[in-house]
Formats: C-alpha cells, structure tokens, sequence
C-alpha cells in the first residue's frame, strides 16, 4: 500500500487514525496493539512473500535483542552476531546476484543467477533493526517488551521509506499519555503537510518522472539540449518523489500526536557538497554518523583518518542505495566532493556564495544523473552527447512530457492560451522549470513550518490536496522504494 492511493487517503488513514485514539480511550495497550496490527496491515498488503521475509528478520532480531542483556562479557559478540544476520539478509536478496553478475563479468565465469524477489522496504528496515540491537547494547532504550519493539519496527509511516526514527524517541511517545488524546491542532497541521507531500508526488515528481522516462527512451534522438533538461527534470524527480513521501510520512504521524525526525531541510540551497549532505536524507546521514562515521573514529584521529572514514561512509551510502556500479560510483565521487571541501573549506568561504551554490548544484545533478543511469558507461556518454552541444533545441518528445489532462483548462482559467501558442513547444515545461526551482529555494522547508497555518496556508494545502485526488488515477511507485 502507498500513500499515493485511493485506498489509503479514503480508507485506511480514517480508518488507523479514528480507530487509533478510541482504542486509546480504552487502554493505552489497546491504542499501541491497534497501531502495530494496522502497521502489518500496510506492510502486508505490499505482498506475503515480503512479509514472510520480515517476518522472519523480526523474529530473530528481538531474540538477539532479549540475549544481548544476559550475555554478560560476550554482549558484542551477539550484537556483532545480529548485525551481520541483519547485513546477510540484506546482502543475499539485494546484493547477491549483482555480486554474481560481477564475479561472471570479471573471472568470465558463468554462475547462474538467483530468482530473487527483492523485499519492500528492505534497505530501512535492515537499518531500523540495526539501531534497535545497538541502543539495547548500550543500555539507551527505557522500554524493551516485545510489544514496544513491535510498535517501533513496523511503525507504518517510516516502514518502506524512511526517515531512519530512533527507537527510543518512538517508544518514548507512543507511552506519553498527553499523546493518546485526540488534537485537532495536529490533525490540521497532518492534513496540511500530508496534502503538500501527496501533490509534490502526483503533480511535480510525477510530471518530471515522464520527462526522465522519455529521454532515456530516446538517447539517441534527444538532442544536447534534451538532457540537460532530462538531467535538470531528474533531479526534480527525485527531490520532489522522496520529499513528498517524508511530508507525508511526517503528516500522518503527526495526526497520531507522533513526530518523525526531519529528512529534508533545502537541500538544493547547499552551498557545497557537505552541505548538500546535511540537508538530504537528514535521517540517513545521521545514522551513518552515530553508527558507522563516530564508532570509525570520526574527525578524532588526525585528518588522513577523517578523510577515510569520510570515504567509507560514502561507499557504504552509494552501495546502500542500490546494487550497481553506478552507486559505488556515485558514492565514491561524493565521498571525494566532501573531502575536497572540508580540505578548501576556508577557501570555499572566500568564494561569492552564488558561485558555490551554482557549482554545488552543478554537481548534485551531473551525479543524479549517474545516479539514474544504467550504467556507468551510460552516464559517460550522456555527458559527452551534453556537452558536444550538437544541437540546443528542444525535443517535441519532452516538451509534451510536461502537457498535463489538466493543461489546457488551466491555460483558458488563467487566460495563457496566446502566450503557449506563442513560445515554441509550449509554456509548461519552462512553468514546471520555475515552478520547481522557486519550490526549491524560495520557501521554507514544509517541516520546519509545519505547526503554523494561515489562510494563504489553508487554501494552497486545499488546492494541494484537491488537485491531487482529482489526478491520482494509479498509484506511481516512488523512486526510493526501489532502494
């Protein structure tokens, strides 16, 4: 089930949320058993075979949580013991062919490839246990029941896709009695995000979505021109896909009295790779800080050993997201981005800030571009076609991409039927090009205005939520789903 689907916005939502509090007023186990079995409801409904799976990663980690206290001196050996259980798991249904094909490649061998289904949501839930066994370790989580354990991992809002939650900030309010009360305050303030989230998928990362699909449907027809906007749409596709999903992540959780950790702060307002990096996936990199940078040593042991443990960890991100080269590659190069930043640092700030924004941004989207590619071998030439200039016109293909149903009834409303005959291919695809960069930079981050409304706020979250109802038709599948 996803969020962008008739099914959850008219069904399952009113349905979880009513039901949420007036189990509350039951018993406050009542409220944490009904939010937990409607969590393996959503999960679920995404397939047995994947449920199977996590089933299965379920059982085992809370057995290796319950030993990790008894164990006495041997208290590592079984946390080291769960998170290589964690990591195989993860290995085996995600990695394991990519390694075989990689091995066929390299030693011409010819190793049959493996039938495997590729779980949702593999890649958070794998990281979300992870914690779970390390706070046990260290002795930093106050409620350790099954139930609470329960609650914590199959927490729906943050299940597939993030963001990365703390189990002790979790399990701490999902006990905090002023919690379990119905607050019309936040429901508004849920409804209002969730709205802005589920039209930055539908409306912007969708449309993006098809001009993406288009140009990589016709490398070789599309002109240089193309892909520079098939590049730039990508990099909207992503941005817009993802965020939407943590607003309305954010959303729904906030309906429950339960707030997520922000995932999204700008992060095309970086001025550097670095600062790219504490704006993107805000949750995920802070769990590569507290367990993988910081237990590494961190920026404590000179600077050759910050400089490598920086590139571990961007290694591990770029092989995190996805069994390709392409992502050990993209890791690599940010890993390299954000060394030679922290190494020009004090020359960078010497520098205008617009130029540094423009080469940061320049960056991010040469390697989402990477990011999105096939191969490596793709990306490299999709960067020679770009940049031979061989024609700087743009494609019929890609400006109909942007031509939504909706389209020509919006032009007549807002009287712009002249001025799209006028401008060759259209105005939509410089509207959604604009649009997209004034989204990006002007405005603040929807979390941090999250518990403010205005009437200028009510009515864009209405024409937000409206409009994307009237053109959800399918569900879409969002792009981190895959990871």
């Amino acid at each position: 089930m996803q969020f962008n689907s008739y099914l959850f916005i008219l069904a399952y939502l009113p349905v979880l949320v009513i039901g949420y509090f007036l189990f509350n007023k039951i018993h406050v186990t009542a409220g944490k058993v009904y939010l937990t079995a409607g969590s393996a409801l959503f999960y679920l409904y995404g397939g047995m075979d994947s449920f199977l799976v996590f089933a299965a990663s379920i059982l085992v980690n809370y057995v290796l949580a319950t030993l990790i206290p008894k164990a006495g001196g041997r208290k590592k050996a079984v946390l080291g013991l769960g998170v290589f259980a964690n990591v195989a798991l993860l290995f085996w249904f995600k990695y394991f062919n990519f390694f075989l094909t990689s091995i066929n490649g390299i030693f011409r061998t010819d190793f049959a490839l493996e039938n495997l289904l590729l779980p949702l949501g593999i890649s958070f839930f794998t990281f979300q246990q992870i914690m779970y066994l390390v706070n046990i370790y260290r002795e930093e989580l106050t409620y350790t029941g099954l139930l609470d354990y329960l609650a914590y991992i199959l927490y729906f809002p943050k299940l597939l896709m993030g963001p990365l939650a703390e189990p002790g900030d979790l399990m701490e309010q999902l006990h905090d009695p002023e919690r379990k009360k119905v607050s019309w305050e936040n429901i508004s303030y849920g409804l209002k995000i969730f709205s802005f989230g589920l039209f930055k998928k539908l409306v912007l990362a969708d449309t993006f979505a098809l001009a993406v699909s288009w140009g990589f449907s016709n490398v070789d027809a599309a002109t240089s021109l193309d892909f520079f906007l098939v590049m730039l749409s990508y990099t909207f596709e992503i941005y817009f896909d993802f965020s939407g999903y943590s607003d309305m992540s954010v959303g729904v959780s906030t309906m429950l009295n339960i707030d997520l950790p922000m995932n999204f702060d700008s992060p095309y307002k970086a001025v550097s790779i670095r600062d790219f990096w504490k704006r993107w996936h805000m949750s995920l990199t802070g769990f590569f800080t507290r367990y993988l940078y910081i237990p590494l040593g961190g920026s404590r042991k000179g600077k050759l050993r910050t400089y490598g443990n920086t590139m571990i960890v961007f290694l591990v991100s770029g092989i995190w997201h996805g069994a390709n080269w392409t992502f050990v590659l993209w890791g690599v190069l940010h890993g390299l981005l954000s060394v030679f930043d922290r190494i020009f640092e004090k020359a960078e700030k010497r520098i205008l800030k617009v130029l540094r924004w423009c080469a940061a941004f320049f960056a991010v989207n040469l390697l989402w571009l990477l990011f999105r590619a096939e191969s490596i071998v793709q990306w490299k030439n999709l960067l020679v076609k770009m940049f031979s200039f061989q024609s700087m016109t743009v494609s019929e293909g890609l400006s109909n991409a942007f031509v939504l149903p909706e389209t020509p009834l919006i032009l007549k409303v807002l009287h712009l039927e002249a001025w799209n005959e006028a401008v060759p291919g259209g105005i939509s695809l410089p509207i959604f090009l604009t649009a997209a960069f004034l989204i990006c930079l002007i405005p603040k981050n929807n979390y941090r205005k999250l518990r403010s409304n205005n009437l200028v706020t009510l009515a864009l979250a209405v024409i937000a939520l409206v409009w994307g109802v009237l053109v959800l038709s399918s569900e879409s599948v969002f792009v981190y789903l895959n990871f």
